[in-house]
């Protein structure tokens, strides 16, 4: 029962941030496998969750207020991502922003929730390999200094 919640804890805290999940999958001791797929699973739920509300939110206020013109075209969000677009920030928002954070802004944007969905899972799983890879040099690492 104990893996369970240690598991299911790395799961609900990738949902909202991998940063903060796969460190708490490696203090659990979990497998660096367990963690980097339980991690990167819980962040796509939460990518799924935030584009199915956001695509629905968007829907709604368009229906009722109208399409707006985009304003601030010179702030530094829209020179980014005029520059890198949907495969920038789906690549870099797990690392950066957050995966939901992310996916709220392509979605923003206007682009099309397959394309979010993709480009914001490649990150996931991109970056939690990285960070589980990290993580499980750091450990091996600290185990040798300790022997």
């Amino acid at each position: 029962m104990e893996l369970v919640i240690k598991v299911l804890t790395v799961f609900g805290l990738g949902a909202v941030e991998l940063w903060v999940a796969i460190p708490a999958g490696f203090a659990f001791q979990l497998h660096p496998v367990t963690v980097s797929f339980t991690a990167a699973i819980g962040a796509m739920l939460g990518v799924l969750a935030v584009v199915f509300l956001g695509e629905r939110l968007r829907a709604w206020l368009i229906q009722r207020h109208g399409e707006k013109k985009e304003q601030g075209k010179s702030g530094i969000i829209h020179r980014i991502w005029h520059h890198y677009g949907i495969i920038g920030l789906g690549l870099l928002a797990p690392l950066l922003t957050g995966a939901p954070i992310g996916a709220a802004l392509g979605l923003a944007f206007g682009v099309p929730a397959s394309r979010v969905l993709f480009w914001i899972s490649l990150g996931i799983i991109v970056w939690s390999i990285v960070l589980t890879l990290t993580g499980t040099l750091g450990v091996s690492g600290i185990e040798a200094l300790r022997h």
